[in-house]
């Protein structure tokens, strides 16, 4: 359970403020209203103290891909997450879980715009996860309804022909989401994993894609992506779990060579996947040749640029808003101490595990 701060908070152990800034031994002390108000050598100061030595204290991390309905926003925060973006779910689910604060930022993107029949309409998601888009016309007038009046963060889109054949959105429907998405100030989010539908997604303009493709890429596709500065959130576990993995992981070693960027996601809800921050989904981005710090950049800095994600920024700053973790032990050198935080931090609340 969440409690307020009172005084503040001093936490002790080894300290990484994030980006590229140098872990050191000290502390960070978190003020009465939730902001930091010291970060340096370790202190004294009349407010109660949290770790000590051999603890870590860094950014918590943001997943950019989740499916709350078959997950649980509420151990998203215990867990270590204090951003996480929903890409699927019927409009009023979505609003629901929306929140901008009480610990963990919660972006949406309501249901996902596909052609009629198309995915996930005809598989999980049947019942109100998918909003047909027929035409340039219709997917404007979906836009507008969903920007407008369901207040979504993103807008996401699917490009998925699956082994069945099913109907995707055709070029000019695609760059009518964008258009109606940037005209409402949204970025649109696809989901893509052939080659064909990634060139599609590219030439209809989209801003992010929802998982690393599991086709092999081209090179010229992938210069293409990391060209055009179109993020990718990697969801590799989850593929691995599926027998997908290999060929995902060797397109985000070939996108993150190319100057990419990556960010961390692990399609919460789906096969393989479980609540919280996933040591696994680290460890693959460390292989594609993150390492695990580049793996910790990808879920902190810049999982928290993802699109639609609000009051969070990866990074400890003196005099802005905490959205940290204590953990018992450096992650860099072992990944499982995410498994069970110690405490989490944000928003002017403090989670103790």
């Amino acid at each position: 359970m969440a409690v307020g701060l009172g005084r503040g908070v001093r936490l002790r152990g080894t300290v990484w403020a994030g980006g590229d800034a140098e872990p050191f031994d000290g502390a960070v002390i978190v003020d009465s209203t939730g902001r930091i108000g010291y970060l340096g050598p370790d202190i004294d100061a009349d407010v109660p103290v949290l770790g000590g030595p051999g603890c870590w204290i860094g950014p918590g991390i943001v997943d950019a891909h989740v499916h709350l309905a078959f997950g649980a926003v509420d151990a998203c925060l215990p867990a270590g997450l204090v951003g996480v973006r929903d890409l699927g779910a019927p409009a009023a689910m979505a609003r629901s879980w929306r929140t901008g604060g009480a610990g963990i930022v919660v972006a949406v993107a309501g249901p996902i715009l596909t052609a009629p029949g198309g995915y996930p309409s005809r598989s999980w998601g049947a019942d109100g996860f998918a909003a047909f888009v027929p035409s340039p016309d219709e997917a404007r007038r979906v836009v507008h309804g969903l920007c407008a009046d369901d207040g979504v963060d993103v807008v996401k889109i699917a490009l998925e022909p699956g082994p069945d054949g099913w109907p995707v959105p055709a070029p000019d429907v695609v760059r009518a989401v964008v258009e109606a998405a940037h005209d409402a100030g949204r970025a649109v989010v696809a989901h893509v994993l052939s080659t064909d539908m990634v060139r599609r997604a590219l030439d209809g303009g989209v801003d992010e894609l929802a998982h690393t493709p599991t086709e092999p890429l081209p090179a010229d596709v992938v210069e293409r992506i990391a060209g055009a500065g179109v993020a990718v959130v990697s969801t590799l576990q989850t593929f691995f779990y599926g027998g997908d993995g290999a060929g995902a992981a060797a397109n985000a070693a070939a996108l993150h060579a190319a100057g990419g960027q990556l960010r961390y996601g692990t399609d919460l809800g789906n096969a393989g996947t479980v609540p919280g921050v996933d040591p696994r989904e680290l460890d693959r981005l460390a292989d594609a040749g993150l390492g695990r710090l580049g793996a910790l950049l990808a879920a902190t800095e810049a999982s928290a640029r993802a699109p639609g994600i609000r009051g969070r920024t990866g990074l400890l700053t003196v005099g802005e808003p905490a959205a940290l973790v204590l953990l018992s032990a450096d992650p860099i050198g072992e990944p499982q101490a995410w498994r069970a935080p110690l405490a989490v931090l944000a928003d002017g609340l403090l989670h103790r595990n």
